[in-house]
């Protein structure tokens, strides 16, 4: 495919703002945009990779039979870099979890290392800007940018929820979250803050138990 060509059909996934229908071969432009070796396609990949899977375009399967073995491996590393980007985001695409599964332990989180530090991301040759990869996502995405804080804001509530949920029985959650509030304590919530919940509470806040609750999670 010609580099001219290329340019329009990403355009149709999203690699620039035109709002226009979705390209008639979804996978083959995802096959294209891989083999290009072009940093802004591979910046603009999960953008493209999330309008195709949307409007159910897209097929790893299909995508990948049309590469050799090396060019496999970059469409399965920018396959894992979406994954990462989509999670830093706080969302979870169905299809996108079950395109990355069975990769490499562990892969999935050094993109998510390296989109929480916005450290480069090096595929290949390629060095990849996550500043960049997250500011197009965020701008051609076809669902509005609103709809994604929303949606993001509210899973990171839940996971919150569901996680002081698993620390705090429930009236030691509800005081947790009072002093946290800033929310005048009664006598006996401070005490029973003091001799029960900032134990726990402490625990949580040391260093070294978060970075080895981290590492056995990987």
């Amino acid at each position: 495919m010609k580099h001219e060509e290329l340019l329009k059909q990403a355009s149709e996934l999203g690699f620039q703002p035109l709002g226009q229908k979705i390209a008639a071969d979804a996978n083959k432009t995802l096959a294209e945009v891989t083999l290009s070796l072009d940093p802004r396609f591979w910046e603009a990949f999960p953008v493209m990779l999330a309008n195709a899977a949307e409007t159910g375009e897209f097929s790893a399967q299909a995508a990948m039979a049309r590469l050799q073995a090396h060019e496999k491996e970059n469409f399965k590393a920018l396959l894992l870099l979406s994954a990462a980007l989509y999670r830093s985001l706080g969302l979870r695409f169905a299809w996108a979890e079950t395109a990355v599964a069975g990769f490499a332990r562990g892969a999935l989180n050094d993109y998510m290392v390296k989109f929480r530090e916005n450290s480069v991301i090096k595929i290949a040759a390629e060095q990849l800007q996550p500043q960049n990869i997250r500011a197009c996502f965020l701008t051609c995405f076809k669902k509005s940018v609103e709809n994604i804080k929303t949606a993001a804001a509210a899973r990171e509530q839940l996971g919150l929820e569901y996680a002081l949920s698993r620390i705090f029985p429930p009236r030691q959650k509800q005081i947790f979250l009072k002093k946290l509030r800033g929310t005048p304590l009664t006598k006996m919530e401070k005490e029973y803050f003091s001799r029960v919940i900032r134990k726990k509470t402490l625990a949580l806040a040391n260093d070294d138990l978060h970075r080895m609750a981290i590492k056995i999670l990987e």
